[in-house]
């Protein structure tokens, strides 16, 4: 799935709609814009956009608009994951791996995940 692409205000916002939902403007409005100095105009704005790409539905319950994300929030942040290597790396995972071994801070956890990510990948076999 090729999703439209996110701004990073939009990408904030859709990760608190998908940690609070179903959320009215109102209350999305009331604590997401109040700390980020926003306008309920602008939030339900971005709502509104962010329901038009796709990210979100939006239900009316009691003649009041609730939105909720379309994706859970694994699998959103895999398809920008995957957008974000095939747009913007190229489709290789080499600059992203240098970056990790190079740059990133990893947990102990994190690593742990990344060793059984690459042996599940080992074991799939069927390597490109």
């Amino acid at each position: 799935m090729n999703m439209a692409p996110l701004g990073d205000q939009e990408l904030d916002l859709l990760r608190y709609v998908t940690e609070h939902s179903p959320i009215t403007v109102r209350e999305a409005a009331e604590s997401y814009g109040r700390d980020r100095g926003l306008a309920r105009t602008t939030v339900l704005t971005m709502m509104e956009r962010l329901r038009s790409k796709g990210y979100l539905t939006r239900t009316e319950v009691d003649g009041v608009n609730k939105y909720s994300p379309c994706l859970t929030s694994s699998k959103l942040m895999q398809g920008l994951v995957r957008d974000f290597v095939r747009n913007t790396l190229g489709g290789t995972l080499s600059p992203f791996v240098a970056y990790l071994a190079e740059d990133a801070e990893v947990s102990p956890d994190e690593l742990d995940d990344l060793k059984r990510l690459v042996e599940e990948l080992d074991s799939r076999g069927d390597r490109k």
